[in-house]
């Protein structure tokens, strides 16, 4: 299982490193306790120094944050909490000056029931917009029209009284799906996207891609015949469908081709977000023949699971599925427990995250790391009564919601919460844990041994090793708890092999199947966390790495 790297024309995205920015958690200009776009421009320079590749912006647009900004009100404004279109272009003018990409997110498939298209859609059956919504009417019992289920809980349908049918909303009853079958919808869509590229931006993110289209005929889902704990968690009753009908719809794939043909206008890059029964599939379909995706990410790699077994297995599939597409991989963001705690578990320490990070980026594709994940930062434990996340709070206790993972960032931790806000006149939208003060930005930086100093060498490191960026991949045969990966430059080039030991205690193992090297140095791991090798014998200290240069 091989594919052909792209050469010395890469482009940034191939195999790129994307820094995810949660703009509400990230820091604070104006002192509203809520992140902004102005202090994202106050931290730039710190993205920067970090030496990823680009910032991709959870949506920063109107909204009523029903969903905390994944319900958009107005896809041409920024919302006032975060600051103006003005802020924007700043933004944008400071992060091209320091050498960095800018992707925004774009939630296409649902808009905020506060959008004047919803509010004239939902006015009666006959105004200008009254199918760019997903209508339908109950069946003769008044109930739903069919069985589909919301993410966030419950039926997918929500009654309204004035047009006395049923709207659907995959997600929150305050999020309606549009109808992309609505050729206006589709174009409206288009015109918007179009609106940001020309403020300049390099690329989009765009949230639950696949749930653009909806079957026509409004046919019920059949049971799941292997319930999905990757999407969603197991006490929710969503991942008991098989969902043909909701999402994933072939129909997609066309929108799709439109969308790349405006990009390929502009020279941006595109990131789609797929979550679905075969999420794989998906992601190879979508990034196949060059006319749609650049790049798309599931939650293969954002589980509870992080065996080298479970990981090579993921890896190996998409590989296999893909033709020419090109993967994207996440182990942390806006949606799940931090890989701190959920990959290394409740005790892991902060120096897990080298290895986590290590691991990601030697894998064949593109990545996004998640803010804060460069500090060593664990899950935050947010009390109830802090909880702000209608998802958590609908599953309580069983699934505490996305809050953990979405306090803010801690920059001086001798700062009131630790220096989140430049004028700290409100308390935060969310709390510092005292954990999380502990491993502020000031004192990452102080310690050469942190993770975050570690993240700088490794990603100064990877730039000058051409198999990692963008050569092909192939897994060795090694034994629990051990991932094996050799990279392969274009062109006879050069040739890496990264073995992990991804278990708490340390291993000693045959590798057979190696072919000879020599160590490769550089990387940022100290010597509690590298490796060593003696002829075909890997002795890896817990959670530590071996890197080599292939010689034949």
């Amino acid at each position: 299982m091989s594919l052909t790297s792209s050469g010395p024309q890469r482009p940034w995205w191939r195999g790129g490193v994307i820094y995810q920015i949660y703009p509400r958690s990230f820091a604070d200009h104006d002192g509203d306790g809520v992140g902004d776009l102005p202090g994202i421009i106050d931290r730039l320079s710190y993205i920067a120094d970090l030496g990823v590749d680009a910032i991709w912006i959870s949506p920063f647009f109107r909204s009523p944050m029903k969903d905390f900004g994944y319900d958009i009100s107005d896809y041409r404004d920024v919302d006032p909490m975060f600051g103006t279109l003005a802020d924007f272009d700043r933004l944008v003018e400071r992060a091209h000056a320091l050498g960095l990409k800018v992707v925004i997110d774009q939630v296409l498939s649902h808009t905020s029931d506060e959008s004047a298209w919803f509010k004239e859609s939902r006015a009666n059956r006959h105004n200008a917009k009254a199918d760019w919504y997903v209508w339908a009417d109950p069946r003769p019992d008044g109930t739903p029209p069919n069985n589909w289920l919301s993410v966030f809980g419950g039926s997918a349908w929500q009654w309204d009284a004035r047009r006395r049918q049923y709207y659907l909303h995959n997600f929150l009853i305050s999020q309606p799906d549009l109808n992309f079958h609505c050729e206006a919808v589709q174009q409206q869509l288009l015109d918007d996207v179009r609106f940001w590229l020309q403020r300049g931006v390099d690329g989009f993110r765009f949230d639950a891609c696949n749930f653009h289209f909806h079957d026509r005929q409004l046919r019920d889902n059949p049971p799941a015949e292997v319930r999905d704990t990757k999407s969603v968690q197991d006490s929710n009753p969503y991942g008991m469908q098989r969902h043909l009908y909701d999402k994933t719809q072939p129909e997609n794939l066309r929108f799709l081709e439109q969308l790349r043909a405006l990009l390929n206008e502009h020279g941006a890059a595109s990131l789609g977000e797929v979550g679905c029964d075969n999420t794989l599939a998906t992601m190879a379909a979508y990034t196949s023949g060059g006319n749609k995706l650049h790049m798309a990410y599931g939650f293969n790699l954002l589980t509870t699971d992080s065996s080298a077994g479970y990981i090579r297995s993921q890896v190996s599939e998409l590989e296999q599925a893909l033709t020419d597409g090109w993967p994207c991989w996440s182990v942390g963001n806006h949606d799940v427990m931090r890989v701190r705690s959920r990959w290394g578990g409740a005790d892991a320490p902060a120096h897990y995250n080298k290895l986590a990070m290590a691991v990601l980026l030697s894998l064949r594709g593109s990545a996004c790391w998640y803010q804060g994940d460069e500090l060593g930062l664990p899950e935050a434990d947010v009390a109830y009564e802090r909880l702000r996340d209608p998802y958590g709070l609908a599953f309580w206790p069983e699934f505490k919601g996305r809050d953990g993972c979405r306090t803010p960032m801690p920059w001086v931790h001798s700062l009131p919460d630790a220096g989140f806000s430049r004028v700290p006149a409100h308390a935060p939208w969310l709390p510092v844990p005292q954990e999380h003060v502990d491993l502020a930005v000031d004192v990452n930086n102080d310690d050469p041994d942190s993770v975050l100093n570690f993240a700088r060498r490794f990603l100064a490191w990877r730039k000058q090793q051409p198999a990692l960026l963008d050569g092909d991949m192939r897994f060795l045969d090694a034994p629990e708890p051990v991932l094996a990966i050799e990279r392969r430059a274009e062109g006879g080039g050069q040739r890496v092999l990264a073995v992990f030991n991804l278990g708490r205690e340390p291993v000693t193992v045959s590798l057979p199947g190696a072919p000879a090297g020599q160590p490769l140095r550089g990387h940022g791991f100290g010597p509690t966390q590298t490796g060593e090798r003696d002829g075909a014998t890997f002795h890896l200290p817990a959670w530590g790495a071996c890197f080599q240069n292939l010689l034949d």
